[in-house]
Parts: C-alpha cells; structure tokens; sequence
C-alpha cells in the first residue's frame, strides 16, 4: 500500500514536470514565432517613419558643379561654375590642391557663382558649396576637378598688341605652340574684322602659322579687331585651345616707302603724296636685296649686327661683318634683311652705290644721335607695320613667310590658304 502511494507520487511529479517543459516549449515557440513577426513590423513601422521625417527636412535646393567631379583637361576659361535652382547659394569656396583660395563672384540673385579670373593649367581645385532654399534648409555639394595640361593644350601668340597703333601693311600674326591638324576649327575659332568694312581673310603658312589680312592695305584710321575663341577647341588630337580673348590695335597714315635698287633713291608717300626721297645703298651684286613688299616688324635705336647670324662668314667661321652699334635699325625679314643707318660707309655711296650685304643703308651718325641725318629722320617717322617696297633689284622677290610679308601673294592665291 505504501509503495502504490509512492508511484503515484512519482507519476504526478513526472505529469507535472512534463506539463512545465510543455509549456515552456509552448512560451518559447509564442516568443519565436508572432514576437518575431510583430517585430519585424515594427521595425519596418519605424524606418517608414524616418524616411518620410528625413525627407520632410531635405533641402529642395539642388546645387550644381562643373566639370563634373573628377573631371580632367578641363578649360582655364569657362567650365568652372555653380548654379542652384529651387533656392540660392549662400556660400562657395574654391581652392588649389595647395589650399590656396580662388576669388569668385555670386550672381546678384543669388543662383550662379565663377571664378574671377583665368584658372591656371594643370591645376586640381576644389569647389565647395552650400545653398538655402525658401525654408531656410540647406544643401551642400563638394566637386574636384583637374584643368588641361600645357601637353594638352595650345595657344596662339599673336601680334601686334593690344591698343597699337600700326602701319598699314601689319598683317594680324598668329604663331600656335604647337602643330595644328584641325585647321578649319582652329580658324572657325578666330575672328579678324575691320570698321573700314574690308573683308579679312586668313592664310596658313603652315601648322603653326596663320596671318589676316585684307585684299589692298588696312584703311588708315580704322579700327580691327581679333577675337581668339580658342577655348576647348581641338587643333590636334587631345589638344585643345585654352585661349579666349578681344584684341584690338588702331591703323595709323598709310605711309610706304618705295626703294629702287636701280636709281639706288628710296622715295617716302603719307596717303599716296610724296613727303621725302632719300638717297639709299642696297645690296651688293654679290649680295642683292629681295625685292617686294616688305612690312617693318621691329625698331631698334641701335643693335648688333653679325654676319655669321645669317650666314655670311669667311674662311675661318667668323661673321664677314661684326657691327655692335647699328643705328636706326628696323627689321624687314625673319631672315635679316633690315633699313638701317649706315655711319661707316662714305657718304659718297649713297645714291650711287649697292654695297650691302643685303639691307638698305641710309646716311646715319655713330651712336644714332644725330636727328638730321636721314636714317634718323626715317626711323622717326616710320611706325611698326609701315611697307617698304623694294624694286628692281637683281634677287627674286621674298617670300612671304620671311617676315609679315603675305602683301607679296596676290588675293587669289591668300585666300587659296585659308581653311573655310
């Protein structure tokens, strides 16, 4: 009897413990199974909620920057900028890779914002940018970008200069740094005009040369502009214009001066009337001067003249002639040709004999000091970009690349140079 009452007391624990392992197994499955699903959707509650808060507070401000981050052989001229729409710029900040700042200007309304000045090439800069919209939130955006490399890029150095005065015969000069293959879209980036209403056609010489110039002689008094829109331009595969600027140079009396290698006089007109005529000594027989059109690219008071400079040298390599105070000297030839005063040839030779190596000599003084003799008086009154025309000399005429001397091809064949 005592040992019945024991099983049965052991029963029941075992009922009892087997009800609580139930039950557990139970809670634990309740806690897995719609504790986890109720979970996951209150998580999914909670990051709807934060997306729509956080949307709620995003500027409508959208900034833009250009070039595009990590842009590279960006232009120097015109590819930096900030714009904002649907609100304004409160701040931008451009700097070098070496931390120093760029000036710039924010548009009035607030909308657009660039750089002063010309950016330099091969450059990294940093642009900064912060904007509000009509809330007052705000937005912010960060580019870099790199500008096109000297490798990359070419420029073209011209003459003559900005607000000159010059003769009428000055061609506009362009000498490019580099080989152009895409000629007609480097032209199409280049602009010569005139207030005289003459038509200005360019003329390559060859891949890094291009003059303009009208059929007859600039108009005196006018006014001729040139514009370089270079900027982007490809003039060679992966090289491209960085250049954008106006030019602007005035065209003074149409004075030329004619020199007859024959008769060995030389004869000066102002607007086709006769001012002067000067006894002149032009090149030898053995050393002729060119004939043709010719336009003075250069003055100098005094200058060294060597003949081994131009290939005029004796036996021993040494220049036939080594003058280191030319006077009155001004250039007519890349090559060397130049009118210039003469002090150590008699004053017989003038007028009566060619005895030069090639330029014509005019009655001068040593030191270029003395204003009555001729040389002086020629140099005085000539001006950069004046013609001097020598004629009937016994050398061909000069070409027209040796110096600005394009006046010595007829409109026909300049205008066959140019790349339409």
């Amino acid at each position: 009897m005592e040992k019945r009452v024991m099983t049965d007391s052991k029963r029941r624990r075992g009922l009892i413990a087997a009800s609580a392992v139930l039950g557990g197994v139970l809670v634990m499955s309740a806690c897995s199974g719609d504790g986890d699903k109720g979970g996951a959707e209150g998580s999914k509650k909670s990051q709807a909620q934060v997306d729509e808060a956080a949307a709620k507070d995003a500027s409508k401000a959208r900034i833009a920057i250009s070039p595009k981050n990590g842009a590279t052989n960006a232009s120097i001229n015109n590819d930096a900028k900030v714009t904002v729409s649907d609100g304004t710029l409160t701040q931008v900040t451009m700097t070098t890779a070496a931390g120093e700042t760029v000036k710039g200007t924010l548009a009035a309304d607030g909308k657009s914002w660039k750089p002063d000045g010309q950016l330099e090439r091969s450059t990294t800069y940093k642009i900064s940018a912060s904007a509000k919209d009509s809330k007052g939130l705000e937005a912010h955006e960060n580019s870099s970008f790199t500008t096109v490399s000297p490798a990359n890029s070419f420029i073209g150095n011209f003459t003559p200069d900005e607000g000159s005065t010059v003769g009428v015969g000055m061609p506009v000069s362009i000498s490019f740094n580099k080989a152009i293959t895409d000629k007609k879209a480097v032209q199409a980036g280049i602009t010569v005009t005139s207030s005289s209403g003459q038509e200005v056609v360019g003329h390559w010489f060859n891949g890094q040369r291009l003059d303009f110039r009208p059929d007859q002689y600039w108009q005196e008094g006018s006014t001729v502009t040139l514009k370089l829109n270079l900027d982007g331009v490809e003039g060679a595969d992966g090289v491209f214009g960085v250049q954008q600027k106006t030019v602007t140079f005035k065209i003074g009396r149409n004075q030329v001066s004619t020199v007859d290698a024959a008769t060995k006089m030389m004869t000066i007109t102002q607007d086709g009337k006769t001012i002067k005529t000067i006894p002149i000594s032009a090149g030898s027989s053995e050393n002729p001067t060119y004939n043709g059109q010719m336009v003075i690219s250069e003055k100098f008071k005094e200058t060294r003249m060597n003949g081994a400079t131009v290939g005029f040298t004796d036996d021993d390599g040494k220049g036939e002639y080594d003058i280191k105070n030319v006077p009155h000297a001004m250039r007519l030839s890349t090559s060397g040709t130049f009118i210039h005063g003469n002090y150590w040839g008699a004053d017989s030779i003038f007028g009566s004999a060619n005895t030069s190596h090639g330029c014509v000599g005019l009655n001068d003084a040593e030191g270029a000091g003395d204003p009555n003799q001729p040389a002086a008086w020629l140099y005085d009154n000539s001006i950069v970009g004046d013609v001097v025309i020598v004629k009937n000399s016994k050398d061909r005429t000069i070409q027209p690349d040796n110096g600005l001397n394009g006046w010595n091809l007829s409109w026909a064949e300049w205008k066959a140079g140019a790349e339409a």
